[in-house]
């Protein structure tokens, strides 16, 4: 009884809506002039018929129509727009799939026809750089050659060299010897963060014009390391039998791999320089020696300053005993005053009991204003950083070599007393 009752009221108020509905277009038709048609209204009828979901959904939406039906477009759009993009991915990563596998495979030349030429086959962009073992990679270098028959001496030129092999950039010197003279070598300075260095530095050396065919010049690229072993960036040998004598040669030499063959060492030592110009102090610090002779014992380091070629002070380390590596890390102290520095040589020389048993120089190293090479590069160094200690290995060269570079003259001789 009690679902009948709602049911009869409910009917009846929707009855009353739809009165009232129609009501409401019976006026407005009036206002505009047009009677209502009673057929184009239709009478309520009383029916069970619950309305859908959908259109009452829309009904209830407080939105125009048309602003409804411009979202739902704007959404498909959006819609099928990210559909297409995903299926265009797709298709994008299974084309790179299937065309990876055929970018691997090696192109044989075999099976070509035999009138196909080489050089018409466009290289790879790594072969367009020179290939390993190839002439290019070890840069090359400019000489200039001339032999003055009246001296019987051949000037060597360094002039320049270009596109050394390093990685990144490069500390590089050169190092040039001849075979006739044995032990003797020359040594440019050192060009700081560069792989064409201008040397523009000439050397001299002794060669009779009967053993000039037979001689070779040998010319080596190092990069300078201040505490390691340097390291080779390329070499040059050349025979002075096709030297004209009555002509100066400046050509480009290619420069080839460093030689698989060391020479000779003498062993190495590593001091360090400091000057103070204020007060004139000049202070070596012998630190340690290595790669010295195994037939050698008791080694140890004498320090020399020279003034104007001539002999001025002298001081010694102590003696190492049964070692080929001897570690001194002793300081000396000579008072220079900075007016005398430009006329003042240094010359540190190893000492050592060899087979005579008797003491005798192992190698020197000279510096000063009219050292070479490394070493000058190390005094320039100390001069540059005054006050600061500058420590650097040194190849220890032939003590012939630097007795001869330091020409030193004989001392005056003393006054006797008269009798």
């Amino acid at each position: 009884m009690c679902l009948l009752a709602a049911r009869q009221l409910f009917l009846e108020k929707g009855r009353q809506c739809t009165d009232c509905l129609y009501l409401l277009q019976a006026n407005r038709g009036r206002k505009m002039g047009r009677v209502p048609d009673p057929r184009s209204t239709s009478a309520p009828v009383d029916t069970t018929a619950e309305p859908s979901l959908i259109p009452d959904l829309i009904t209830r939406i407080p939105w125009p129509r048309w602003e409804l039906f411009i979202i739902v477009l704007a959404a498909g759009v959006l819609l099928v727009s990210c559909l297409l993009c995903g299926v265009y991915c797709c298709c994008r990563r299974c084309q790179r799939r299937r065309k990876q596998p055929k970018d691997k495979e090696a192109v044989g030349l075999g099976s070509a026809p035999s009138s196909t030429t080489t050089h018409l086959v466009q290289p790879d962009v790594d072969c367009l750089e020179p290939c390993s073992g190839g002439p290019q990679q070890w840069g090359r270098l400019l000489l200039s050659l001339e032999y003055d028959s009246g001296s019987q001496e051949i000037r060597v030129g360094l002039r320049q060299a270009e596109n050394l092999k390093a990685e990144g950039t490069a500390d590089p010197y050169a190092c040039v010897s001849i075979s006739t003279e044995a032990g003797r070598r020359h040594e440019t300075k050192v060009h700081r963060g560069t792989l064409c260095p201008m040397f523009e530095e000439t050397c001299h050396f002794s060669v009779p014009p009967a053993e000039l065919p037979g001689a070779t010049l040998k010319v080596q690229l190092l990069d300078f390391k201040r505490f390691s072993e340097h390291e080779p960036l390329g070499e040059l040998q050349l025979s002075l039998g096709t030297v004209d004598p009555q002509h100066v040669l400046e050509n480009w030499y290619q420069l080839g791999p460093p030689g698989t063959t060391e020479p000779e060492q003498m062993g190495e030592l590593c001091f360090s320089l400091r000057y103070v110009p204020t007060s004139g102090r000049l202070t070596v610090v012998v630190l340690e020696a290595r790669g010295l002779n195994p037939g050698i014992s008791e080694p140890f380091v004498k320090v020399q300053l020279m003034l104007n070629q001539r002999k001025w002070k002298k001081k010694k380390t102590s003696s190492k005993k049964n070692t080929t590596m001897p570690y001194f890390n002793e300081a000396f102290t000579f008072l220079v005053p900075f007016s005398q520095l430009q006329s003042v040589d240094l010359v540190l020389a190893v000492w050592a009991h060899g087979l005579q048993l008797r003491a005798e120089p192992v190698g020197k190293v000279l510096l000063g204003s009219r050292a070479s090479g490394q070493p000058l590069q190390h005094w320039a160094d100390m001069l540059a950083h005054a006050r600061r200690p500058i420590a650097q290995w040194h190849h220890l060269q032939s003590p012939r070599e630097v007795d001869r570079a330091l020409a030193l003259k004989p001392r005056l001789p003393l006054p006797r007393p008269r009798s």
